[in-house]
């Protein structure tokens, strides 16, 4: 029997791209995302074997509505192989403006709370069978924060740190967790942005390097390497230095 990717947010960007990167290497399909219809328009268009893919409507924003998207791929698909956590937002804010507040809310809710529930239906018959992988999306953003991004960097921040308890409380019981960090990757959430991305990779790209990064079980890593360097070096500037280097960066501009 062939293996099994389950992978939120797989009706666009990154998600989708990992889930056709995962389906040509062989793996089966638990497809989630609140847009349902544009998954099967995917699927459809892509020629996926019907019997190599089930899709899940879920809001991970909503605990019970992911974990119940989890509990109907055990029912109908087994236990996983691997488990990505790969729904998430990032909408700039402000946070003198009282609606900006709810955007945080939500960002936290759907980029944190939703990974913690996206492995939750998984991870005790995972160490139950002695082997599996959970995957975290994060990002470069989570090592330092930047002028508008209050939503985004802190709540990537907190997933990076959240699956790095979970990568030791896991130690040992076979369930390895991945960390991975993209940088700028071509997808309708970044082509928003009004200041330069370098290093901006094509999502092929990056699905490419994250599949590897997956199958070797690397605890953490950033993609494209480049972005590595270059968060490697953001963590050693002082705050002085890094708030001098920035200061002409332009605002992530709010969202709608």
């Amino acid at each position: 029997m062939g293996k099994l990717l389950f992978i939120t947010g797989a009706s666009s960007g990154l998600g989708r791209a990992l889930a056709w990167r995962f389906y040509r290497a062989g793996y089966s399909l638990a497809l989630v995302a609140r847009r349902t219809a544009e998954i099967q328009a995917w699927a459809s268009e892509q020629e996926l074997g019907a019997g190599r893919y089930e899709i899940y409507g879920a809001d991970v924003s909503s605990v019970d509505s992911i974990i119940a998207a989890g509990q109907d791929c055990l029912a109908k698909q087994g236990i996983p192989d691997i488990v990505i956590a790969c729904a998430g937002i990032s909408v700039g804010v402000d946070s003198r403006e009282r609606a900006d507040l709810e955007v945080i809310a939500r960002t936290f809710a759907i980029n944190n709370l939703g990974t913690v529930a996206t492995f939750h239906p998984f991870l005790e018959l995972m160490i139950g069978r002695g082997s599996g992988r959970v995957v975290g999306i994060s990002s470069v953003n989570a090592i330092r924060g930047f002028a508008g991004h209050g939503a985004n960097c802190p709540s990537k921040a907190a997933m990076t740190s959240y699956c790095e308890c979970l990568r030791a409380e896991l130690r040992g019981t076979g369930v390895d967790v991945v960390t991975l960090c993209p940088g700028y990757i071509d997808t309708p959430l970044t082509r928003r942005n009004q200041y330069s991305m370098p290093f901006l990779m094509h999502a092929d790209d990056f699905a490419d390097a994250a599949f590897r990064a997956i199958e070797r079980g690397t605890s953490y890593c950033v993609i494209p390497w480049q972005m590595g360097i270059v968060a490697k070096l953001l963590r050693l500037l002082p705050n002085w230095l890094f708030d001098r280097a920035f200061a002409a960066r332009a605002r992530k501009p709010r969202g709608p």
